[in-house]
């Protein structure tokens, strides 16, 4: 197993991974829009914070051999479920054509006041789409 840590204060706290490499799967823990200092990106805008967290996804895929095209499951939890098409909006950008598995629900505060949404995802790897033919002398 390969493990990714982002540093953020939590993952002390509560003895947990940003992501975590078995095999060919990735699974990519609760992520919210907190930068390396502990500050909140896009207060007060789920489009920006989903957008801000989804580069945060993609970097701790990357981390481990994959990439945002390689997530099969979305897991999306926002504090206002009125602002979904913000979010719709943002999943679209990050995962039109490869259109994964993918739930929305509302709950009723996350961590910090100031997130609206909180996301996690799983990937898988298939050596399949990897292979590379090179042709030529």
């Amino acid at each position: 197993m390969e493990r990714v840590y982002s540093g953020a204060p939590w993952e002390s706290q509560v003895a947990y991974c940003r992501a975590v490499k078995f095999g060919p799967q990735i699974a990519v823990s609760g992520t919210t829009a907190v930068d390396a200092e502990g500050i909140v990106v896009g207060e007060k805008d789920i489009y920006a914070q989903t957008n801000y967290i989804f580069a945060k996804i993609n970097t701790a895929l990357v981390s481990l051999g994959a990439t945002l095209s390689d997530v099969v499951r979305t897991r999306m939890y926002v504090t206002d479920i009125t602002l979904f098409d913000e979010v719709a909006k943002a999943h679209k950008e990050a995962f039109e054509g490869v259109d994964p598995a993918a739930t929305c629900v509302e709950v009723s505060r996350l961590v910090d006041e100031s997130l609206l949404i909180e996301i996690e995802v799983d990937a898988y790897i298939s050596d399949v789409h990897r292979v590379v033919k090179v042709t030529g002398k």
